[in-house]
């Protein structure tokens, strides 16, 4: 019997220090740094005999040369002892941890590129960087102390020594309610934008139940996501289009005004210097960013409400995308608004955060071939014409007018119903009687077929 996937994710909670606690916070942050910088040295320096070690064997082995205890008063660097006063103990071997995976990744980089592995041949070598901007560990006891969800006890620095100090969470998220999810040592983020903490979580999904439906999603360029939830049977339970506009009109928006600035910038010639924008592409990457979050969200949600048919199938509910891996677009002339809106489509930003969000929930997601999702007509009647002045509807054989990308999103629930099923007698087969092209794949309609024999 297969054992639950752990699963990783982390919570960030919010914190509102006063003028005095952001003052020790700085300063924890600025003698961990050191640390880490005075332990690379240490570390790379006897790389060759510390890098043969295990995780747990390599954190005793520096302190060793660096520790000084009462059983052990002679060790090669006294210094840290001295530089770094009451350093707390389980801060000394997160550091420790840290600086190691430094020094680990760059002897494999270095290596790497002796070897010749190379991205160009002039190359310059990896350098060891020992200034990094990493956060402290903190340790549940040792170094923080939770009273409720409301405040946190932090072990910080003041200049001199090594003290406790109150603050308020003030912003969190629900992990932490589930009983399932194991509470792991977070981070203390902070820096002059942002103070929170880190609070990752081993999350342990439940075993999903067979379920009696898939949910399909069609990623489109008019409209982000179609979605389709398809039972085994055939029958389409839930339709929904998922279109964000005013944050998509936010986001065009400011590349517009991108265009008119350069424009401006340039005259009929010239070029833009390196950075041009730099700060409204920033901004469009984080709109895109929340318009991702937002549709992914919808999509699980969806998917956790039409699951509570129970059937017996061999398999459990599960989200269906097309596989568009690679794709590159064919159509829209350059600089145009269909070239422009091929730039703006999130197909893989929107699978994966659907992908994230739904393994925390134990779920499945599958892909399946993107040919002839939307050509084909779902009821079997053979290939589609799309509309030239309205290309999101198309017109059946039979004379039916329908939405294109919802008649993508019924064929693509059909193909990852045989796909979970194990059974692809509706994939690869060609007919004459319907008029589809050679080499067609399944539509809803062989899962009409399935159900019921009569009709093939």
């Amino acid at each position: 019997m297969k054992t639950p996937t752990k699963v990783i994710r982390t919570d960030k909670w919010q914190l509102n220090p006063t003028p005095d606690n952001k003052m020790l916070l700085g300063e924890t942050v600025k003698v961990y740094r050191r640390a880490c910088r005075y332990l690379v040295g240490i570390i790379y320096t006897h790389w060759s005999e510390l890098g043969e070690l295990t995780a747990d064997q390599l954190t005793p082995a520096v302190e060793k040369l660096m520790h000084q205890t009462a059983k052990r008063p002679n060790v090669k660097y006294p210094q840290f002892n001295k530089t770094f006063y009451k350093f707390p103990s389980y801060l000394r071997r997160a550091a420790i941890a840290f600086s190691a995976g430094q020094v680990s990744s760059f002897v494999t980089r270095y290596r790497e590129w002796q070897s010749g592995n190379r991205k160009r041949k002039d190359a310059l070598a990896p350098r060891l960087n020992a200034d990094t901007g990493c956060y402290p560990s903190l340790y549940k006891g040792q170094c923080y102390k939770l009273h409720g969800y409301d405040q946190v006890e932090i072990k910080v620095f003041n200049g001199s020594d090594w003290l406790w100090t109150t603050i308020q969470i003030t912003g969190l998220r629900e992990r932490h309610l589930v009983a399932n999810n194991k509470m792991m040592s977070p981070s203390l983020v902070f820096n002059e934008r942002v103070c929170h903490l880190s609070v990752p979580f081993t999350c342990k999904p439940e075993k999903r139940k067979p379920e009696a439906n898939v949910t399909a999603v069609d990623l489109g360029i008019n409209t982000t996501a179609t979605i389709a939830v398809v039972t085994h049977s055939g029958t389409v339970i839930h339709r929904e289009f998922l279109h964000p506009g005013r944050d998509i009109d936010r986001r065009d928006k400011r590349l517009k005004s991108v265009s008119m600035r350069a424009s401006l910038t340039m005259g009929k010639g010239g070029k833009l210097h390196k950075g041009f924008c730099s700060k409204t592409y920033q901004k469009c990457r984080r709109i895109n960013h929340q318009i991702g979050h937002i549709v992914s969200k919808r999509i699980v949600d969806i998917a956790k409400e039409f699951n509570s048919v129970r059937v017996a199938w061999p398999t459990a509910l599960a989200i269906v995308f097309e596989n568009l891996k690679g794709w590159k677009p064919k159509g829209g002339k350059k600089r145009s608004k269909l070239r422009q809106k091929f730039h703006g489509w999130l197909k893989s930003k929107i699978r994966d955060f659907t992908e994230m969000k739904w393994a925390e929930l134990g779920g499945k997601l599958i892909e399946v071939v993107a040919a002839y999702t939307s050509k084909l007509a779902y009821d079997g009647s053979g290939t589609v014409k799309r509309n030239s002045k309205k290309y999101s509807l198309a017109t059946f054989p039979s004379g039916k007018y329908f939405n294109a990308d919802l008649n993508g999103a019924y064929n693509i629930g059909a193909r990852g119903v045989f796909k979970l099923t194990r059974r692809n007698d509706g994939e690869g087969r060609s007919s004459k009687s319907t008029g589809r092209p050679p080499r067609g794949w399944a539509c809803l309609c062989d899962l009409w077929v399935r159900g019921n024999p009569k009709l093939a």
